[in-house]
């Protein structure tokens, strides 16, 4: 199921297509060179990049524009995504009742844009939760390589340790899972109030597991936020061999107005990406040292924009990283 084709350039992609329906994914490849060779190394990581394709996570076009898939499959196209980050979850595209019949029809729709999808959006954090044995089966059934798992909230002070240990004993059976069904699942990286907050967290969570089968997913958006300017790079040296999705977006602080009480506090607030709070160049520095092959999503999370406006802010963004990987 999962790729091994590589290019030898450091990148390269199709021109955009005229026809969704005949159009070739434009994937990206972070190509080696010769301090990335021997960077490489220290991971134990193969010397060669694989196919790095760019998504668009379905969340805001539904959320902000309560498009139907397929409207918004022509928006993700247009706008020169290789594929979508699907989302599978309560309030998602697909519900997870539903995934069975219904994952295959939304992944037929977005091909049919000339899209790929590679990952799906979960809720999932448990192998007994109802429907999620049905959801990896379907997954796998139609080649979907990467599942976002969901969130394990953090309970108060006192309880870390033992949340911890709670949370591998439900990744001992999603690990099954992707096993069993040839998946990969991923832990992503949130800020705030999750046990995934931290990447030395998710690092604890993830430990001694293969990563083939269970692996870590980046946002160095959420990273930054929580752990400051340099914990985002201590975040992907540590990560590193698990590292198999890349989410991006970036953040700043703003001193708002409570609309409830009416007092000044401090609120994360999302910013475009070429503001560069986050220092993306960098980011995709640390990912091509480490030889990052894997899927890079935009989530485009801007609340406060219209259809219109978000779209638009979305093409922005997709242009930045698009430079950012020419010039790496």
């Amino acid at each position: 199921m999962h790729s091994t084709l590589c290019f030898k350039t450091f990148l390269s992609f199709t021109s955009v297509a005229t026809s969704y329906q005949n159009a070739a994914p434009r994937y990206y490849s972070l190509a080696p060179r010769k301090c990335y060779m021997k960077a490489s190394s220290a991971y134990n990581l193969e010397p060669e990049a694989e196919i790095l394709r760019l998504l668009m996570f379905t969340k805001m076009l539904r959320n902000t524009g309560n498009l139907p898939l397929e409207k918004s499959a022509d928006h993700i196209a247009e706008m020169g995504f290789d594929g979508a980050d699907l989302t599978v979850r309560p309030g998602g595209y697909v519900l997870p009742e539903e995934a069975a019949l219904k994952l295959p029809e939304a992944i037929t729709t977005l091909k049919s844009k000339g899209l790929t999808v590679p990952m799906i959006t979960t809720s999932i954090t448990g192998p007994e939760e109802k429907h999620a044995e049905e959801v990896f089966k379907t997954a796998s059934k139609c080649d979907v390589e990467y599942i976002k798992l969901g969130y394990w909230r953090y309970e108060g002070f006192g309880r870390l340790k033992g949340q911890i240990e709670k949370a591998r004993e439900e990744l001992d059976g999603i690990y099954a899972l992707s096993k069993k069904h040839d998946v990969t699942a991923t832990v992503h990286t949130h800020a705030g109030a999750f046990l995934s907050a931290d990447p030395a967290l998710v690092f604890l969570l993830l430990k001694d597991y293969d990563p083939q089968w269970l692996g870590a997913y980046i946002d160095p958006g959420h990273m930054f936020a929580e752990i400051g300017p340099s914990g985002w790079e201590m975040g992907i040296d540590l990560l590193a061999p698990y590292i198999k999705l890349m989410a991006v977006k970036n953040y700043r602080w703003l001193r708002v107005v409570d609309e409830k009480t009416g007092e000044k506090r401090w609120r994360i607030r999302m910013a475009p990406l070429k503001e560069e709070i986050v220092p993306w160049p960098n980011v995709f520095e640390c990912l091509r040292k480490i030889g990052f092959d894997g899927c890079v999503s935009l989530h485009s999370e801007y609340e406060d924009l219209n259809l219109g406006e978000l779209i638009q802010q979305t093409r922005e963004d997709l242009d930045y990283v698009k430079n950012v990987l020419k010039n790496i």
